[in-house]
């Protein structure tokens, strides 16, 4: 990527100050990862026998925080436990997904229209660092976002809105000037309790679900003409 279009300050708390900003979900937002974390789920769930079908996966996984995922799915486990299977987990996702992720339809120009315009870019996570870092390096648009937030590494992850809040800050921007991109229960809420226009990706997800938990519009990627109606109202 040219040098116009690199990060101009690369410490997670350090951002350059907009005043315009898009806020993107990691799984199922910017990529459609969903299915092998649930590939993931299934062949590690075995070991500790744990069926983990779609209906429980997107119930229990989809969207979530690993604390709660192993709170709820694997409570015969002792909880100290817990952030071992995690990382055992996500150490086989990032397996999983080597050379077969890509950018969801028509992300990679939103991107750059966004860069262009000297618009914020973030990406607001509850996914552990090493598969944010290692997704983004593997879809080529790591060197886009000027800040990543993970809810892992605040004091609440989603379904509250202090990672959207805290993306917002470092920004330097406000929620009216924002959209938020979200796939999931957990993050649809979080961005919606942050006072953020929403776009509902359907990805996992229908277009019905999607609104009842906070968008303000369903798409099905970012070439959609709704969605682009929307950024020429929040954010022009």
């Amino acid at each position: 990527m040219q040098n116009r279009f690199k990060k101009r300050c690369r410490a997670r708390s350090c951002s350059p100050m907009f005043s315009r900003a898009l806020l993107f979900d990691m799984d199922g937002t910017l990529t459609n990862s969903d299915p092998f974390h649930h590939e993931a789920f299934v062949e590690f769930g075995k070991a500790y026998g744990v069926d983990i079908d779609e209906p429980t996966f997107l119930k229990y996984v989809s969207g979530q925080a690993n604390s709660l995922i192993f709170k709820n799915l694997f409570s015969h486990v002792a909880t100290e436990e817990h952030p071992r299977l995690a990382d055992e987990k996500e150490a086989l996702f990032r397996r999983l997904i080597v050379g077969r992720l890509k950018p969801i339809d028509g992300l990679v120009d939103l991107l750059n229209w966004a860069v262009e315009r000297k618009v914020g870019l973030a990406v607001v996570s509850n996914a552990p660092r090493p598969n944010v870092i290692d997704m983004l390096a593997q879809l080529g648009i790591a060197e886009y976002f000027h800040t990543i937030v993970l809810g892992s590494e605040l004091a609440r992850g989603k379904p509250d809105p202090l990672p959207y809040l805290t993306g917002l800050e470092r920004l330097g921007v406000a929620a009216d000037r924002a959209i938020a991109f979200e796939d999931a229960p957990p993050g649809l809420r979080a961005a919606h309790a942050a006072k953020i226009a929403t776009v509902g990706l359907t990805t996992t997800l229908d277009e019905a679900t999607v609104k009842q938990n906070g968008a303000d519009i369903a798409v099905p990627d970012y070439r959609a003409p709704g969605l682009w109606e929307l950024i020429g109202r929040v954010i022009g």
